[in-house]
């Protein structure tokens, strides 16, 4: 392993220089069962010395505890990274396993000051809308989190999982620096419409899961088998029952790529993600998640492996033959919006 740093990638036109891959910060405290604490503050400082600058957040992971615990690493490195956060899932008071999407524009500016708060700085570097309600026209939505750039309390905006339509709608309100859509060899969707709508307005994307949500990995085959009561990916269709089995065989190439390569499957999936980067012709800076110090050297070091043609045509019809929704209740996915 060596210790060089990552290339970087601009986000949007304007915005800030990034590494050309972030962390997915969502796990450390939420989402994928039990964390260590320490080992997650090793994962910050080791990707940091990595090269990796774009640190990914929300205020609904852990109902605003994960910007809590991020807080004293951002304090820490104020000037040497992005801070992404982002509003839109509202979890009632009485039932903190739901949310409800709003992009109205009094939850929007609650939203915004808590999450200053909570992360303790002056100013977000990067905010997103993370998911569309449909009943608010996107226009009204950008409008206010325009007036936040103009207010200092946000440098650059960005949406989650929107269409190419909606996507065009907001930068005619305010330029959108980047579009987080889950993107990977199972979840390739946003490729018909997102992806060329990006490329022509100058908007950077921002793959989340391009590790499956850790299936791609091969770190677990069925969900309701491998993974504790409290982990939220038992609630995904595509790693339980029928489409578990299923699935598990689609890694078979992935497999045989990385032995060939001397690599893991994660960095096969990841090196694939990147090479998109190339093909679709625009910048892109995926988000692994994880919560340790060497996955996090893992997963750099995928930024250095290149697929051959053949390990590149092996690869391409996986996400056609995957079985199952993304999400169990698709209004959290662009893709029935198209």
């Amino acid at each position: 392993m060596t210790d060089s740093r990552i290339p970087t990638a601009r986000l949007g036109d304007n915005g800030p220089e990034v590494g050309v891959q972030g962390l997915g910060c969502m796990g450390m405290s939420f989402g994928y069962g039990p964390a260590d604490a320490k080992e997650s503050r090793a994962t910050l400082e080791r990707a940091l010395e990595l090269g990796v600058t774009l640190y990914d957040t929300a205020d609904a992971y852990g109902a605003g505890e994960n910007e809590r615990f991020l807080s004293p690493f951002f304090k820490a490195h104020r000037d040497e990274v992005v801070i992404a956060t982002k509003f839109a899932l509202s979890i009632p008071p009485d039932d903190p396993t739901r949310r409800i999407i709003r992009n109205d524009a009094p939850y929007i500016r609650q939203a915004v000051e808590a999450s200053l708060k909570r992360l303790d700085v002056d100013v977000i570097d990067l905010y997103y809308m993370h998911r569309r309600d449909v009943n608010v026209p996107i226009e009204e939505t950008v409008g206010v989190m325009a007036d936040l750039v103009r207010e200092g309390k946000v440098k650059h905006l960005g949406l989650s999982e929107v269409t190419g339509g909606e996507l065009r709608a907001a930068q005619a309100v305010h330029p959108i620096a980047a579009v987080q859509s889950e993107w990977s060899l199972f979840s390739r969707d946003i490729e018909a419409r997102v992806v060329p709508t990006a490329r022509e307005l100058g908007v950077t994307l921002v793959p989340y899961s391009p590790l499956g949500r850790g299936f791609l990995t091969g770190s677990f085959t069925h969900a309701d088998k491998d993974l504790t009561p409290d982990d939220h990916r038992r609630q995904h269709p595509r790693f339980t029952g029928e489409n578990a089995t299923t699935n598990a065989t689609l890694l078979d190439p992935i497999r045989e790529i990385a032995e060939a390569h001397g690599a893991s499957l994660g960095q096969v999936a990841l090196a694939w993600i990147h090479h998109q980067a190339a093909v679709h012709n625009l910048p892109l800076v995926p988000i692994p998640g994880t919560r340790k110090p060497t996955r996090v050297e893992e997963n750099v070091a995928a930024t250095r492996i290149t697929l051959t043609e053949e390990d590149l045509s092996q690869l391409d019809p996986i996400a056609t033959k995957v079985a199952g929704n993304r999400y169990a209740d698709m209004r959290f996915a662009s893709a029935g919006r198209e």
